[in-house]
Formats: structure tokens, C-alpha cells, sequence
């Protein structure tokens, strides 16, 4: 049964890292995987991923080493059930701004007793080919990562609600969105914004909790190409 590169990681104490995709390619999965990389986020918020896509883009990543996490465009259960399902192995919901999203987050990505996720015997599951469910079903739920998204000023009003929820295994934060949502658009580092960042990874540490970033680090595709591209392009003037 798959294994979560990153929990694995953790284990060890060692950070992981990995690439966010913006756009579906296997090229840039195997790729990844080829370089070295722990872990692939496909970001199906801004992104084109359909389901079918994603079941290629999994098995290409299992083929590769590396584990296949998504952030989701929503965290309704049809929604997370469908990703996992594919074998999608973390799962990042965006604007949690409550408690009432985290708890549904948290509960739509593991199975009972963990949560309320309903089981299909897709290719997430090995299309049902394994010896125990019940051992299936608890191996899944301790290799499978939720990320909360903190994204929208509300979220400070809601903190203490949103870090009590159980299953949340880490938080992430969004200044372009933050910024959007103080009235600051196209801001991400103005001051109000990184101030309300620091409060809320505050709140988070002193809650004895971790942010994504504590645990691992992940470069855009888009971005490690275009620097690469534009080095190589003043290093031939």
C-alpha cells in the first residue's frame, strides 16, 4: 500500500519538498520525481485538472517515487472523495475561515472512525485488491494529509474554533487572498497583510500546531521554469 513521502519525512525529522503544478502534465510528474522531489500539488483551484486527468497524473506520480497531493477547488465531500479516490494522498482546502469548515474538511479526506469518507474501490483504493478493508482503511487514514488554507480575514475571529477541530494536520496561509480580503489587492507583502500572517502562525504555534511550511517546501513549476529559462538567457548575452 502507498506510503506518504512526506509523513515519512516528518518521521525522520527531515522537511520535505516539491513542486505545485498549475496545470496537468505527467512530462512534469515523472520529471519531478526523476529530480528527486518528495511530493507534487496539483492546484485544482486555479488549475484544469479533471478527474480522469488526475487518475493519469497519480499513476504516474506512484510510477515516479512520489507522493500526489492536491488543493482542491472546494471542500464539499463529492469533491474530496473524487481526488482521494484517484489517489491523491494530501489534501489542501482553501478559506477555511471557521470552525465549521475545518470540521468538514477534516472529515471528508479519512475514513470512519477519523472521519466520514466513503469508500469506492477505484485505483486509491488498488481497485479493492487488498487482503483486510479495515486494515486498508486505517493505513489510508495515517499516510493521508489535510491542509487547512488560512486565507480571509475573518479567520482571526474564528482562530480558537478553526485550531480545536481534530484532524487538521497542518495550516497554510495566502497573502494574495489575504490581501484581497483587507482591501489590499495585488499586495501580498504590504505590511497589514504580513502582520495578520504572523498572527495567525502565532496562534497556530502557540496552540502546539504546525504550518505547512514547518514540515515541507514546495516550488511552482511555472516559476522554477521561467527562472531557469531567464538565466540561461543573460548568461548567453
Amino acid at each position: 500500500m502507498r506510503i506518504n513521502n512526506v509523513i515519512t519525512k516528518i518521521n525522520q525529522n527531515e522537511k520535505s519538498f516539491g513542486i505545485n503544478l498549475v496545470f496537468p502534465s505527467t512530462t512534469i510528474v515523472e520529471l519531478t520525481g526523476q529530480a528527486g522531489f518528495d511530493f507534487i500539488t496539483f492546484d485544482s483551484e486555479h488549475g484544469p485538472f479533471t478527474i480522469d486527468l488526475l487518475d493519469d497524473l497519480c499513476r504516474v506520480a506512484d510510477m515516479s517515487g512520489i507522493t500526489p497531493m492536491a488543493r482542491v477547488p472546494d471542500i464539499s465531500d463529492s469533491t474530496i472523495l473524487r481526488f482521494l479516490d484517484r489517489g491523491i494522498m494530501g489534501i489542501t482546502g482553501p478559506h477555511i475561515t471557521d470552525g465549521a469548515k475545518a470540521e468538514q474538511l477534516a472529515g471528508a479526506a479519512r475514513y470512519v472512525p477519523s472521519g466520514k469518507r466513503s469508500f469506492g474501490s477505484g485505483r486509491g483504493a488498488h481497485y479493492g485488491d487488498f487482503p483486510s478493508g479495515q486494515a486498508y482503511m486505517e493505513h489510508v487514514n495515517s499516510n493521508i494529509i489535510v491542509i487547512a488554507q488560512l486565507e480571509d480575514i475573518e479567520v482571526l475571529e474564528n482562530i480558537d474554533d478553526i485550531l480545536a477541530v481534530d484532524g487538521i494536520d497542518f495550516f497554510a496561509s495566502g497573502p494574495q487572498d489575504i490581501a484581497q480580503s483587507m482591501g489590499l489587492p495585488g499586495q501580498p507583502n504590504h505590511p497589514k497583510v504580513k502582520e495578520f500572517e504572523n498572527k495567525v502562525i502565532n496562534h497556530v504555534h502557540n496552540a502546539g500546531k504546525r504550518m505547512a511550511d514547518d514540515v515541507m517546501a514546495s516550488a511552482r513549476a511555472t516559476t522554477l521554469f521561467l527562472e531557469g529559462a531567464k538565466t540561461y538567457l543573460q548568461s548567453e548575452i
